[in-house]
């Protein structure tokens, strides 16, 4: 089979791994001149099944209600002028109930969960070495309230198996132990030790290699231009007068999908979420940390890498917009300085931001769709890097008619149609 993946991040050249693996033709568009150079290239690093949680929770109005007036607050909105910016605001505050919070959580712990096993897998088959660390991830808690509201996690977590220890201050610093300078800013904590980490550019750029190695074809620095469908089914993608032609399409254009899909019919709810990150060189591998954090205060994270600290997170949600933020990085400044004021040189610290393909519900948007020769792999939100294997395992095997390992009920586009 003929397989054309559009889009070479981290969700595209996965896919056409597996693709490969299988014995398709596999040839992948990418608009930049190398793979993951955009939502994959500077990502908070963290592998976390654990947290997969859904923006869309119990408690987010309310909490979006008071951020309004807070210079550092985690989630900030600009208007874009758009009517669909405020359709996806209503979608996602439809699912801020507990029912909904649960199928969703339930829905993205599968795919994650799925996924790190395919790093486990991966790593043994290729011996991939991307600055990957399998020390798990502690979420930290400033406040007593935040504390207490881990129950729900908790139960969640118990429901589908996830290992995890609740820690108080001391307990955090035993796990991570360059806190021990500032667990006094702490209330306690929440560990998941079999999450991991990694360089998520480092690991696209290796797997492109071998997916060459495989056969598959990079026409890379070039944009679809257009889509032509006859007869529902897709018969031709244009990169300007260059035509290319394939038995399957992917579409995993990330943030871009949207836009694709509407000149095909097809509409999801994927909007892009403006994210933040610095990349920070170590100076005290001591007064680092070992593996990665969740700083639930400011909803960042923060990485260990090799010899580097990479924190991010935050959203925006101001369409289309890369304009660097500085209150972001004062931010982001803060967070470090809180926590690891002595691991890293902020002074030769980069900073980058990148917009996060996202669904109202947090559930990526992986498998078949209305047009019969088009499959869907995209809307993972801040968690492609976390689900981006196990997405692609399953669509690989989707596409080729057989039964994948785990469930993909409620993954594929056909929930908002209902």
């Amino acid at each position: 089979m003929k397989v054309l993946v559009m889009g070479g991040g981290v969700i595209g050249v996965t896919t056409a791994w597996y693709l490969a693996k299988a014995g398709c033709e596999v040839t992948v568009i990418e608009r930049q001149n190398e793979t993951a150079l955009e939502t994959s290239f500077a990502n908070c690093g963290q592998i976390s099944p654990g947290y997969a949680t859904p923006w869309a929770a119990p408690g987010i109005p309310l909490k979006g209600l008071k951020w309004l007036f807070q210079a550092d607050a985690p989630l900030k909105i600009s208007p874009d002028g758009s009517l669909f910016q405020l359709a996806w605001i209503a979608q996602m505050l439809s699912n801020c109930n507990n029912n909904s919070y649960a199928i969703n959580k339930g829905r993205m712990l599968r795919l994650s969960e799925y996924s790190r096993d395919q790093f486990i897998a991966l790593r043994q088959e290729l011996k991939l070495s991307y600055d990957d660390r399998q020390g798990g991830t502690l979420q930290l808690f400033r406040t007593q309230k935040q504390l207490d509201g881990m129950a729900k996690d908790i139960k969640v977590l118990e429901e589908c198996g996830v290992r995890y220890r609740a820690l108080d201050p001391n307990g955090c610093a035993e796990v991570e132990p360059a806190l021990a300078k500032t667990k006094h800013n702490l209330s306690g904590g929440l560990q998941l030790p079999n999450d991991e980490t990694g360089d998520c550019n480092m690991f696209t750029q290796k797997l492109t290699e071998h997916c060459k190695a495989l056969g598959v074809k990079f026409i890379m620095g070039k944009t679809i231009t257009k889509i032509e469908k006859q007869n529902n089914q897709i018969n031709r993608v244009f990169l300007g007068i260059e035509e290319l032609t394939a038995d399957h399409y992917v579409m995993a254009l990330g943030c871009f999908s949207r836009q694709m899909l509407l000149s095909l019919g097809i509409e999801i709810p994927v909007y892009p979420v403006k994210g933040y990150s610095m990349t920070i060189p170590i100076v005290d591998p001591a007064s680092a940390p070992v593996s990665t954090i969740l700083d639930e205060s400011y909803k960042v994270a923060i990485t260990r890498f090799d010899d580097r600290i990479r924190l991010g997170g935050m959203a925006e949600l101001s369409g289309y917009n890369l304009t660097l933020n500085p209150r972001r990085r004062q931010t982001l400044e803060k967070v470090i300085n809180d926590l690891f004021p002595d691991g890293g040189n902020l002074q030769q610290a980069s900073f980058w931001t990148g917009l996060r393909p996202m669904t109202p519900d947090s559930t990526p948007i992986v498998g078949v769709s209305s047009i019969k020769n088009l499959s869907l792999n995209t809307g993972h939100g801040t968690l492609g890097w976390t689900m981006c294997l196990g997405s692609a395992k399953i669509l690989a095997a989707e596409i080729l008619g057989t039964k994948p390992e785990i469930s993909i009920e409620g993954l594929n586009v056909a929930r908002y149609t209902k």
